[in-house]
């Protein structure tokens, strides 16, 4: 569900298909930068209705992400 959820949103940002989003794609595969990371993150935590911090967690691709919301989601 989260997974899914963050490819539509990015799907959305970059008018493309769900399907070309993959768990392990990376973000700069998409063309995405840390200011857009963060600007998704405004927009999952909005979502999900939770606080994510990134603090050390490197997030690189779209699974580290759909990882770090699903470890706030429990």
């Amino acid at each position: 569900m989260v997974f899914e959820k963050v490819a539509a949103m990015l799907a959305e940002k970059l008018e493309c298909e769900v399907s070309e989003i993959k768990m392990d794609t990376k973000f700069e595969a998409l063309g995405i930068d840390s200011l857009d990371v963060m600007e998704l993150l405004m927009n999952v935590e909005e979502e999900f209705g939770t606080e994510i911090e990134l603090g050390e967690n490197k997030v690189n691709a779209v699974g580290d992400l759909v990882t770090l919301i699903e470890s706030k989601l429990q």
